[in-house]
């Protein structure tokens, strides 16, 4: 997961990894808060979360708070957007099938 958001933000080198690692796991966890089902690895390696709408939010995520300054508000909104449909969709809360 960690090298296609370093992509995402167009990123190179290693010096940042830190912090996007930060991002990474926060947008995990403010997924899980609404009972979306994350697979209990996520973010133990560069692996994405295998599934393009989760991996899809978390860029969303980090594109919004890692300063993409005018267009920030823009990222953040469809990161909410996103979240919100993935919490009403069975297939991707805890009470729903695993996500695939």
């Amino acid at each position: 997961m960690l090298d296609k958001v370093k992509l995402a933000l167009r990123l190179s080198g290693t010096a940042l990894d830190g912090e996007v690692s930060d991002l990474i796991n926060a947008a995990i966890a403010d997924l899980r808060l609404v009972g979306i089902n994350i697979p209990a690895e996520a973010g133990s390696s560069s692996k994405t979360l295998g599934d393009p709408l989760l991996d899809r939010a978390v860029v969303l995520y980090a594109k919004a708070e890692f300063g993409f300054n005018d267009d920030a508000e823009r990222y953040r909104n469809a990161y909410d957007y996103l979240k919100c449909a993935l919490s009403l969709t069975a297939d991707y809360i805890e009470s729903g099938v695993a996500a695939k």
